[in-house]
């Protein structure tokens, strides 16, 4: 019997978010905590954390309140699913500096509505006010059109309980998704077109659609003038790379819809082994990674590919996250290979980061994974059975 791929897909996917979550994990630690909380006075429920350095989610009438607008953009204009896993994570990371995970319960995008999302990531037009893309000037040259500056945005809800019992907005993060490559066609079926777009215009035209969202979210009812409103900006990686994004910058707005000022992240993401012109912040981080790809490559040959995707703070690695495709089909195999990948990683890979190592098939079926938290001497190991 094949192995169920949705039983896979769950477990990678919350160990991601406790991990690394396409490197975009920012912290760790934290005590756990899975037990389901309830108010019987409100009718809501709480997810209950995983663990101190995560938020609970709202659950409302027995169902998890979903994002209203999540993925609106990316599936656009984009063949990067990187850019979409790396810009969530980031998201909720960069949140954690405002919005305590004591203090706070996470819910989904509940304000800006997926119609409302659709408008403001399109071109700007006599029947689009709200469009944050420039109008189309008619042209199809990649040096003379207006390319598209705005490729996602993406609302997270920070919520309280208040004086009676029910859960109310105390604060809201929006992530705005800007490109640097903008991919078009010149007409449907046709080939693709690239728009290059300098870092000072993204930047610049990021600060114009940030202002014009905060200006939008205050304007509603939904949205207290004194509710913190925190917009970081993220920088989309180009479709052929094999990492996403990363944030460059965001901003506090306590109150009111003007922006003041800009914090600067100093992130930046890269792949293992980098290209020549690619080179990362620290040398030996690489040379670690090379050094565990060259024993593990030396122990088990028939390995398709080991790439890592790596986040760096500055010159700080952050996180790592090691993808092995393999050729392997017995269990024992596959289980004698990740023995042997855990007692690598534990040898040749940083101990003060979250490291996530998928071991995936020659046909993308996930046959083991291995991890650790940030600081942790031991890795955790799972391979997955055939039955």
């Amino acid at each position: 019997m094949r192995k169920s791929k949705k039983l896979k897909s769950l477990v990678v996917v919350g160990l991601s978010v406790l991990l690394l979550t396409a490197c975009g994990n920012l912290g760790s630690g934290g005590t756990t905590n899975t037990t389901t909380e309830k108010d019987s006075n409100s009718g809501y429920q709480t997810t209950g954390s995983t663990s101190g350095d995560n938020y609970a989610g709202v659950i409302v009438n027995g169902r998890y309140r979903t994002n209203k607008s999540r993925g609106v953009g990316i599936a656009q204009n984009s063949d990067n699913l990187y850019n979409l896993k790396s810009f969530e994570s980031g998201l909720t990371e960069i949140s954690k500096n405002v919005f305590s995970t004591k203090s706070y319960v996470f819910q989904e995008g509940q304000i800006l509505s997926k119609s409302t999302v659709q408008k403001l990531l399109s071109r700007k037009s006599k029947s689009n006010k709200i469009g944050l893309n420039p109008v189309d000037n008619g042209k199809t040259d990649p040096n003379t059109r207006n390319p598209m500056y705005v490729q996602q945005i993406e609302e997270q809800d920070y919520m309280k309980e208040d004086g009676d019992g029910k859960l109310s907005l105390a604060g809201m993060t929006i992530g705005i998704g800007m490109n640097r490559k903008d991919y078009y066609q010149k007409e449907e079926y046709g080939a693709t077109y690239t728009s290059t777009i300098s870092k000072e215009e993204m930047v610049a035209q990021g600060k114009k659609a940030a202002q014009a969202v905060l200006e939008r979210l205050r304007s509603t009812e939904k949205v207290p003038d004194n509710v913190p409103i925190v917009i970081a900006m993220y920088q989309q990686a180009e479709n052929d790379s094999l990492a996403g994004g990363a944030f460059y910058a965001y901003t506090v707005v306590k109150s009111g819809d003007q922006i003041s000022s800009w914090n600067n992240t100093d992130l930046a993401t890269y792949v293992f082994p980098t290209a020549s012109d690619d080179e990362s912040p620290n040398s030996n981080d690489e040379a670690a990674f090379n050094s565990f790809k060259k024993r593990i490559q030396g122990f088990f040959p028939n390995l398709a590919g080991v790439t890592a995707q790596v986040q760096y703070k500055g010159s700080n690695l952050q996180g790592m996250k090691i993808k092995i495709t393999t050729q392997f089909y017995s269990e024992t195999e596959i289980n004698s290979f990740a023995q042997y990948v855990t007692k690598a990683a534990k040898t040749y890979l940083p101990s003060d980061i979250p490291v996530e190592i998928t071991i995936l098939g020659s046909d993308g079926d996930m046959q083991a994974l291995v991890s650790k938290d940030s600081g942790d001497d031991a890795y955790y190991m799972h391979v997955f059975s055939s039955y």
